[in-house]
């Protein structure tokens, strides 16, 4: 097996590629620590809602890292259980954010997430062009619904493993393995191949042999996880994608977004003559007073 040279701060927050020798098989081990702490502690969200959010983000680094593309690509779920939202992106340049909207008198009453949709989508700002792919909640948790959108829109054979947790110290930790079987030369994948299947299945079972708190663990390298799960099947690491905990939120945007609205609708939204606009990423507040209501607009009220 290959090895980077790895320093102790390096850990985390990082997208790990990787190619399975004997098989080709592709696939990326996300380890997430200090960005996803951030990322959840700016909201007091339940732990269960909490837990999801982090699996959530976790699922969106992996899937966004094995894409090509200059923008931003976004994983967002919606349903009618207990959370209604969930929504995490990641840029082409590592930027992750993420929230959740929930039903706080339900989250004891049923499912979390139930009667909804999945939603990929990317952005492609260079070349202005936009995909999404759409497709039903199935089965028992977000990666397996991940795992259902990838056979019934793509077409492409792939496992999917997520989980977080806190720490000791209560900081959050995720960690998520996805392993991928790619069309062959010319777009599609021979199924009578003579061991194809074969090697596919042997590799989702050394996958499954994978546990929470190996995914989560802050002392084992992605590389020595790796290593753990595939050394027999030969396994190569490329170079890692990088990830921080970035919020796009400025005063810049609200002020657009509150512009292109008319100054009346604006105004009905005041609390003692102040309008309020939270971001729901990060939980930045920006207030307006009348004041400000006129610099913005460009006219006294």
């Amino acid at each position: 097996m290959e090895n980077l040279n790895n320093q102790a701060d390096s850990f985390d927050d990082l997208a790990q590629p990787f190619q399975i020798e004997s098989s080709h098989l592709r696939g990326r081990l996300v380890r997430m620590g200090p960005a996803l702490d951030q990322i959840l502690c700016q909201h007091a969200y339940p732990e269960a809602v909490a837990n999801l959010l982090a699996e959530t983000t976790v699922i969106a680094a992996a899937l966004a890292t094995a894409l090509k593309y200059e923008g931003l690509f976004t994983l967002q779920a919606k349903s009618e259980g207990a959370v209604r939202m969930l929504v995490a992106d990641v840029t082409s340049g590592g930027g992750v954010r993420a929230y959740a909207q929930h039903d706080i008198d339900r989250l004891d009453h049923g499912a979390l997430l139930r009667d909804g949709y999945l939603a990929f989508t990317v952005d492609q700002q260079v070349k202005d062009d936009r995909y999404q792919g759409i497709v039903k909640l199935e089965g028992d948790s977000l990666a397996e619904a991940v795992q259902h959108y990838f056979r019934q829109s793509e077409q492409i054979p792939t496992g999917i493993m997520a989980a977080a947790r806190r720490d000791v110290a209560g900081r959050w930790r995720g960690g998520c393995l996805m392993l991928q079987r790619m069309p062959r030369e010319g777009g599609t994948t021979v199924a009578s191949d003579t061991g194809v299947e074969d090697d596919w299945l042997r590799a989702m079972m050394l996958m499954q042999t994978c546990t929470a708190e190996e995914l989560t663990d802050p002392s084992l390298t992605a590389e020595a996880l790796l290593f753990r799960l595939f050394h027999e099947e030969g396994v190569r690491v490329y170079e890692p994608h990088r990830f921080r905990h970035q919020c796009r939120c400025s005063a810049e945007r609200v002020g657009g977004m509150l512009r292109s609205l008319p100054r009346a609708e604006v105004e009905s939204m005041a609390v003692e003559g102040v309008v309020g606009v939270t971001c729901e990423f990060c939980n930045r507040s920006y207030t307006y007073d009348a004041e400000q209501l006129d610099a913005l607009y460009g006219e006294p009220n």
